[in-house]
């Protein structure tokens, strides 16, 4: 459905998220996620470049989300790394076909117009709002023994 790289990029987003605007270096939120630290540096800078997160140098710096939890969807994260792939004509690149796809490609073309609605709609913010034991990557900030 997604790629690796775009779920280490929710990965990473949802715990700035949950860090309710602190600044986070590359090496804790690797350690958080359980994201190499390498790779995700690397994703961060697609994500900074995409102005999804803010970058800061210094002793107090880090990443901190440029758009606050309740408004970023999920599928905004995504298209930042690793857009899901639509189908607009024929790839195959058969003259006849043109925008008139076939029905292989049409079912595949509307299924990722369905995983964009529905990512679309689903902001970072809808992500945290379970209870801490169901929190996605649920080690942060909580205690996996934590039950509330």
């Amino acid at each position: 459905m997604i790629s690796q790289t775009a779920e280490y990029a929710l990965r990473a987003v949802v715990y700035l998220a949950d860090q309710e605007g602190r600044p986070c270096t590359t090496a804790r939120i690797s350690k958080a996620t359980e994201v190499p630290a390498g790779y995700l540096a690397k994703v961060m800078q697609s994500l900074s470049r995409s102005s999804v997160v803010d970058s800061q140098r210094g002793p107090h710096g880090g990443f901190t989300l440029i758009t606050s939890p309740e408004e970023l969807s999920v599928l905004e994260v995504i298209n930042a790394i690793d857009p899901i792939q639509r189908f607009h004509t024929c790839p195959l690149k058969i003259p006849h076909h043109g925008s008139n796809l076939c029905p292989l490609h049409r079912s595949l073309d509307d299924t990722g117009q369905l995983l964009e609605k529905t990512l679309g709609d689903k902001t970072i913010a809808s992500l945290l709002a379970v209870p801490k034991r169901r929190k996605p990557l649920c080690r942060f900030p909580c205690l996996p023994t934590e039950m509330t």
